[in-house]
């Protein structure tokens, strides 16, 4: 069980549902008006913790892995969406308690008019929970609660960190598509071809007879055939590449700007004396 002395703890811790799934990540802690007992933590949920839910931690239990709540995550998800102000006013009280299916707590809590006053433990600006208004140390030093809820005799400063982180996101796409271009290709090939040639030879012994074959005086043709070639062109198609797609990781540096809160304590007394620490 969580009581006042146990607050400081809990601030940061992860918050775990019934079955041990984390479900966020403990910021606030809201104690009861009347008993001054540790009531609500609210839960950062959410990418980079940009949400908070009011979780119940009246049967929560602090263990090393973190605080275990007796609630479904799923729940804490649907949870009612209240304003994490400092206060829980007595209806906002009422819904959880209804959204989460307990009693109103305390009888002196269920007739309370000034609702709930947060704490946020390393984060507190009011400090922490004493039994009275008034108190007195072991110094002897006497203290007056002016602030809400019954602190003890010191305040807790606490300040903002910045944690950051990454998150992958589609930015565009790239795609392989072929298509067919066609371009005019010029090549020379050499080609041969017949051409008469008119050839004379006087008559000799040798070809008188093929001269005196046939009539003296007679009309005669003789044909020769003439041959040329002619360029022919075939075409095959032919694997020349393989071409694919592959992805390079590039890693560069991002600046992230962003504006954190811390809280200062000023001691008030006389002119003289007064400083911040």
């Amino acid at each position: 069980m969580i009581g006042t002395d146990t607050i400081s703890r809990v601030i940061g811790q992860d918050v775990l549902d019934s079955s041990g799934q984390k479900i966020g990540s403990a910021s606030e802690v809201y104690l009861d008006d009347e008993t001054g007992q540790p009531e609500w933590v609210t839960v950062r949920t959410g990418m980079f913790g940009t949400k908070e839910s009011f979780v119940p931690i009246r049967d929560a239990d602090l263990t090393n892995d973190g605080v275990r709540v007796p609630i479904s995550k799923d729940k804490v998800k649907d949870a009612p969406k209240i304003d994490t102000d400092g206060h829980l006013s007595p209806q906002e009280e009422q819904e959880l308690y209804r959204y989460y299916g307990m009693g109103s707590g305390t009888e002196t809590s269920q007739t309370m008019t000034t609702g709930m006053e947060s704490t946020t433990g390393m984060e507190s600006t009011t400090g922490m929970a004493t039994t009275g208004m008034t108190d007195t140390d072991a110094r002897g030093t006497v203290g007056h609660d002016t602030s809400g809820p019954t602190t003890d005799d010191a305040m807790t400063r606490s300040e903002e960190r910045l944690s950051v982180g990454t998150r992958q996101q589609e930015v565009g796409r790239a795609r392989l598509r072929k298509y067919v271009v066609s371009e005019n290709v010029t090549e020379t090939v050499p080609v041969t071809r017949e051409e008469v040639r008119l050839e004379r030879e006087p008559i000799t012994d040798a070809n008188v007879g093929s001269a005196m074959d046939g009539p003296a005086i007679s009309e005669e043709e003789h044909e020769v055939v003439l041959h040329a070639e002619t360029p022919v062109v075939a075409k095959e198609a032919v694997p020349v590449e393989r071409v694919r797609l592959d992805k390079d990781t590039v890693t560069e540096e991002a600046q992230v700007n962003e504006t954190l809160r811390k809280e200062e304590i000023e001691m008030e007394g006389d002119a003289d004396r007064d400083r911040r620490i």
